[in-house]
């Protein structure tokens, strides 16, 4: 694969220093929105095992309003996202935009060692980019 610039090389782990946002799975989705707001994110963990099984973001929360539905009774659990995408927290931001691109998501969850480290969001990525184009302006 050929790099898209010099920063695609960095390890993305070098955009993933923010803990894991999360909110119980039992939570409605107008209390996971508000969550989103007061952690400034655009996705969180659903639940709180240590190997997360669902994603839920602004786009699923979109979604359940345009179809109506109850923002107070429908729970986070009922419209997360169950497929999980993953990269290691060694994998480059070439490498993870590319997956991102590939496979139309906005959201990768990070592992070290097994373990969860982060979620990097499309705007992470573009942020990596961006800097650098400003500094090539300078």
């Amino acid at each position: 694969m050929t790099a898209f610039s010099a920063v695609g090389n960095l390890p993305i782990s070098t955009v993933t220093g923010d803990p894991v946002a999360r909110v119980a799975g039992h939570a409605s989705l107008a209390d996971t929105a508000r969550a989103m707001v007061a952690d400034n994110v655009g996705a969180m963990i659903v639940g709180d095992d240590d190997t997360p099984g669902a994603l839920i973001s602004e786009r699923d929360i979109v979604r359940a309003v345009a179809s109506g539905m109850d923002l107070n009774t429908v729970r986070a659990v009922d419209v997360a996202s169950t497929k999980l995408v993953w990269c290691d927290a060694d994998a480059t931001i070439d490498e993870v935009a590319t997956q991102m691109m590939d496979r139309y998501i906005r959201h990768v969850l990070v592992e070290r060692d097994g373990v969860l480290a982060g979620i990097v969001s499309a705007r992470d990525v573009l942020g990596v980019y961006c800097s650098e184009a400003e500094l090539d302006f300078s």
